[in-house]
């Protein structure tokens, strides 16, 4: 099995040290920069905005998975493209026409993903499959941060595994929350291919080392 994707996600780290811990990331050996987006309305919380994108950008060389929790993501994603994103992901719940919003990503020259929380059945995400680059598994609720992993997600990963495979699509599979040493060896064995982990990153004494954990998995 190769190695996971890691992708630390700066929504836990020290925003009153944001250029510290993202040069952190961009010299340890995460593979991207997980960067969530809330609007107060779609989940119960506020995060990053663009000008912090844009900051972001210029502190890595990595490539920036934005991952937009907002209404009508179809209105912004040109301007987090602009502002650094290489990856936007987008809520299968919130996308009307949801195909549209992935021709529109690919369009501007992003990797398009589709998150999926936890209570939302698979079967929504059949027709968009062989079109995404990633499917973004919540494993907690979206919103904050520090949250305890759904034991429920091992069951979904095997099962979004075998449709992605019986498809024929390319699809990686990322998980979203809670993700620790405790968790990541089961997820990676049930079908997943990129681990998210903020919480388990920047409380450790020694991040770069936390990161290097989980990739050596």
């Amino acid at each position: 099995m190769a190695s996971p994707l890691i992708a630390p996600s700066v929504l836990a780290a020290d925003f009153g040290n944001l250029q510290r811990d993202v040069e952190m990331i961009d010299r340890s050996v995460a593979d991207w920069v997980h960067v969530d987006i809330m609007d107060g309305t779609f989940v119960p919380n506020f995060s990053m905005g663009i000008p912090v994108v844009q900051a972001i950008r210029r502190h890595t060389k990595k490539p920036l998975d934005v991952h937009l929790m907002i209404m009508t993501p179809e209105h912004h994603v040109e301007a987090f493209r602009k502002a650094g994103a290489d990856r936007i992901c987008v809520h299968v719940e919130v996308c009307a026409n949801l195909h549209r919003n992935i021709q529109q990503i690919k369009a501007l020259g992003c990797a398009a993903g589709v998150a999926i929380n936890p209570h939302t059945p698979l079967i929504s995400l059949e027709n968009i499959l062989v079109d995404v680059d990633h499917i973004c598994v919540m494993s907690v609720n979206p919103g904050f941060g520090a949250q305890t992993f759904i034991e429920n997600t091992y069951a979904k990963v095997k099962q979004l595994k075998k449709m992605i495979t019986d498809l024929g699509s390319s699809a990686l599979i990322e998980i979203d929350g809670g993700v620790s040493m405790k968790n990541a060896s089961a997820l990676l064995s049930a079908g997943a291919d990129v681990l998210v982990a903020g919480n388990f990153v920047f409380s450790a004494a020694d991040p770069e080392a936390a990161i290097q954990g989980l990739k050596a998995l």
